[in-house]
């Protein structure tokens, strides 16, 4: 903004000596501009102390956030955040940080994690491993996350078709392995090549068999599931998973190894069980039994890459995307 006065002289002629001090103030009321957080800096948060202490005493708080936004509001606020929100929130500043230990949020996260395992079960486990510590149970028991896909990328080595320039041509082949938990204890399965990004998709209960994404049902015992999927259709196989739960930091989860992949026939009384009691039907199998003699017991020894975590938020962004020629390898670590 350019601002134009005319001269001193006339300056001084058309306007009378009483106004002077007038303008004045106001030329230096425009170039200091009011900025009311200013007004913050200086301000300590007095830190909060945490839940069930017995020095816990009110106070007004002098922040202008917790000034407007009371204690209830903030506690029903947190109650609808998912864990992983909430570890995001508790970095945001003391008050918070405190708040954010109340164990009724974690109690509930770990009920509806674990809820397979019953509540008379969790408070057990609770008491006997975790000191009573819900938060505790949530970082260091092994679970299956529920808010995104594992993923596992394989690569094959393929011949192709000799040509005028090239004699011996390969092609690197890439597919994946999907599988999508839900804490009731069912998952769905997908072996596909197409990226992830457009696989997320369909990875839900409403796809059709078009799609190609089977359902089944898993158990979960420490760090170990068990899990199994039944392919209908003239010959019906199941295929029998053992994977095992770990993670890169406490409380990730974000990678499972593939312990065994067997795939097995089943007669057609099997066949016709629900797909979510296929893993009782398969349960003590051995891993060369089979209960179709056209369809042996294979037990694979290719394509057991650990999968890899991908939550839902970042499904567009995953490296997991990028096209052979730009990622031929991955590991996960």
């Amino acid at each position: 903004v350019y601002l134009c006065f005319p001269s001193c002289t006339d300056f001084a002629l058309t306007v009378s000596s009483e106004l002077e001090s007038v303008l004045r103030m106001k030329t230096v009321d425009y170039f200091i501009t009011r900025r009311p957080w200013l007004d913050l800096y200086g301000v300590n948060v007095r830190p909060v102390a945490p839940f069930g202490s017995a020095s816990r005493r009110a106070y007004v708080d002098p922040a202008l956030i917790h000034r407007s936004l009371p204690d209830e509001l903030l506690f029903e606020v947190f109650s609808r955040m998912t864990p992983y929100d909430l570890g995001r929130a508790a970095c945001v500043c003391r008050k918070w940080k405190y708040t954010i230990r109340n164990p009724v949020f974690w109690r509930n996260a770990c009920l509806k994690a674990w809820q397979l395992s019953g509540i008379v079960e969790n408070y057990k486990i609770l008491q006997s491993k975790y000191y009573g510590s819900w938060r505790k149970m949530w970082l260091l028991r092994p679970r299956l996350r529920t808010d995104g896909l594992y993923v596992s990328r394989n690569t094959y080595i393929r011949a192709g078709v000799a040509e005028w320039k090239i004699t011996n041509p390969v092609h690197v082949v890439c597919y994946f392995r999907y599988i999508r938990f839900f804490p009731s204890g069912r998952f769905l399965y997908k072996n596909s090549s197409m990226k992830i990004k457009d696989v997320v998709k369909c990875m839900n209960f409403r796809s059709s068999k078009a799609d190609c994404v089977f359902g089944g049902h898993y158990t979960l015992s420490d760090d170990k599931v068990e899990a199994a999927v039944l392919y209908p259709g003239m010959r019906p196989t199941v295929l029998r998973i053992r994977l095992r739960i770990r993670g890169t930091t406490a409380g990730a989860n974000n990678r499972m190894d593939l312990m065994s992949l067997v795939t097995s026939g089943v007669n057609s009384s099997e066949a016709s069980v629900p797909e979510e009691d296929i893993l009782g039907v398969v349960e003590g199998w051995q891993d060369d039994e089979t209960h179709n003699p056209d369809v042996p017991a294979v037990s694979h020894k290719r394509g057991m890459t650990p999968f890899v975590f991908v939550p839902f938020e970042e499904v567009e962004t995953s490296v997991l995307n990028l096209p052979v020629e730009k990622m031929d390898y991955f590991v996960p670590g």
